[in-house]
């Protein structure tokens, strides 16, 4: 029996809205990797208009950061500013 090599993982353009949401979270103190996947998730929904407030996302995500919810909104949206948001 053989094994096939695994399929290749297709990357999202750079600009697309899933890139941007899980890279303007990257390097934010969290307890676990998972605390950003689910913060660039909720990104995620904002810049796609399913969540009304940058701040209502961060809420919802329940991400258990290192740092204050207020540095985490300010570092976000300095991140989104400089990506064009």
């Amino acid at each position: 029996m053989t094994t096939k090599a695994p399929s290749p993982v297709k990357e999202f353009p750079a600009d697309s809205p899933e890139k941007i949401a899980y890279s303007v979270v990257e390097g934010i103190p969290a307890e676990e990797p998972n605390d950003l996947n689910r913060l660039g998730y909720h990104i995620w929904l904002y810049l796609t208009g399913k969540v009304a407030s940058l701040e209502e996302a961060i809420k919802m995500a329940r991400s258990r950061l290192k740092i204050s919810e207020e540095s985490a909104i300010q570092i976000i949206k300095e991140r989104l500013k400089e990506k064009g948001f």
